[in-house]
């Protein structure tokens, strides 16, 4: 009898970061956060660039930046979902 183990899939450290030295607070929220604005706040560095390092499993999930209390799309994304708000949301895709 041969065993085959089914792998799980991996979790992936995956970084979400904002270059804003001018603004006061950044915080990420997508599908992986229910959305919630609040939850995932981001440090910003000696340069202005915000960062957080999030552990997410492979698949694809959207999200937008919480900056200074307005939502604000990723500028360096390259792939947008449109949303029910006529608006669209990035888009994360994690292998």
């Amino acid at each position: 009898m041969v065993r085959t183990s089914e792998k799980k899939p991996k979790v992936k450290k995956v970084e979400f970061s904002l270059s804003a030295p001018q603004v006061q607070s950044v915080f990420v929220a997508g599908d992986f956060t229910e959305w919630n604005p609040s939850s995932h706040p981001l440090k910003q560095d000696k340069k202005g660039v915000w960062r957080i390092f999030l552990r997410l499993n492979p698949g694809q999930y959207e999200y937008r930046f919480f900056v200074d209390g307005e939502w604000q799309n990723d500028p360096n994304c390259c792939s947008f979902r449109e949303n029910p708000f006529g608006t669209s949301n990035c888009l994360k895709i994690v292998e």
